[in-house]
């Protein structure tokens, strides 16, 4: 008898995994985004065993990545997770916004089963595709009894949603989680676990705006050799609710800049410093002026700003 809780959920949202190309030699000059996600599934043989359902929410090329589709998604995901037979969902995205849709998802819903998402480096059309079998990894972390929480699986490796990054333009393992290290592996079908899966307090979908033209606007500006305040103010000006830097080192910025930053904080503009620094975390002092983001990435500090200020 099929276990009560055993139905996985496919949701597609388009990217490089659904992408196309007229020449399957070419895995850069595709066209993102074509194909629909019951078309993944069906291409992927072990999957035809697997009680699944396959849901299109989106069909984007990642790099368009929008609020009202990380609504939809995570409305998506509430959904199907209060079903008792759904086990999980997984989620195929495109590579260049995955980290942030993880974050954003594992803030909202925080969920008690696991949401995975996969994506691939080459489009489906490609000689050596990586989709397939990131789709099936995925699902084998979905399956499993002990995932949970938001988390990424790709190249064989699973990435907890605080930490997952992307590291490369184009190679296949393009992604990393950092110091953290990956929670875990799969294995030829078997998952390996060496860490802890994501947890944490959901704000949940309620608090989401239904119209996102009334999300709180928040943008990243970087600390670099010549900067100074005017783009700072230019945000200001358009109404940032929030800004995120992302600075040198351990969080430090050109003195005009954070003499910009520190103005737009007394007027009430939120700041959050990150670090350009591909590795490592801001480390906060009692003495500053910024809080820091921790070992947040400059997008996932903006997300978590965002969340935040709604």
């Amino acid at each position: 008898m099929q276990s009560i809780a055993s139905k996985i959920v496919v949701l597609g949202t388009g990217g490089t995994i659904a992408g196309t190309s007229l020449d399957a030699a070419d895995n850069v000059g595709y066209t993102a985004a074509q194909l629909e996600v019951s078309s993944l599934v069906r291409a992927v043989p072990p999957l035809a065993d697997v009680p699944l359902e396959a849901e299109q929410v989106a069909q984007v090329d990642s790099k368009d990545m929008s609020h009202a589709v990380w609504r939809a998604l995570a409305l998506r995901c509430a959904h199907h997770l209060a079903r008792p037979e759904v086990a999980g969902v997984v989620i195929t995205h495109g590579t260049d916004t995955l980290e942030e849709t993880a974050w954003f998802l594992q803030r909202v819903l925080a969920p008690a089963k696991p949401i995975v998402l996969t994506a691939a480096m080459r489009p489906a059309t490609a000689l050596q595709s990586d989709g397939p079998q990131n789709l099936l990894d995925a699902v084998c972390v979905a399956r499993s009894a002990v995932a949970s929480g938001v988390v990424a699986v790709l190249g064989g490796q699973v990435h907890g949603a605080r930490d997952v990054r992307k590291v490369h333009p184009y190679r296949l393992d393009a992604f990393s989680s950092g110091d953290a290290g990956p929670i875990g592996h799969v294995e030829e079908g078997e998952l390996r676990v060496f860490r802890a899966w994501p947890h944490g307090d959901a704000l949940g979908v309620a608090a989401l705006p239904a119209d996102v033209s009334a999300w709180p606007r928040v943008e990243i500006v970087t600390s670099h050799s010549g900067a100074d305040g005017a783009i700072v103010r230019a945000l200001c000006a358009i109404g940032a609710k929030g800004l995120v830097v992302a600075a040198t080192g351990n969080g430090t910025l050109h003195a005009e800049l954070e003499a910009a930053l520190l103005d737009a904080q007394r007027q009430g503009v939120k700041v959050l410093r990150s670090t350009r620094c591909c590795g490592g975390r801001v480390l906060a002092a009692d003495s500053d002026a910024l809080p820091a983001a921790d070992d947040l990435i400059p997008v996932k500090a903006r997300v978590e700003l965002l969340l935040q200020l709604l």
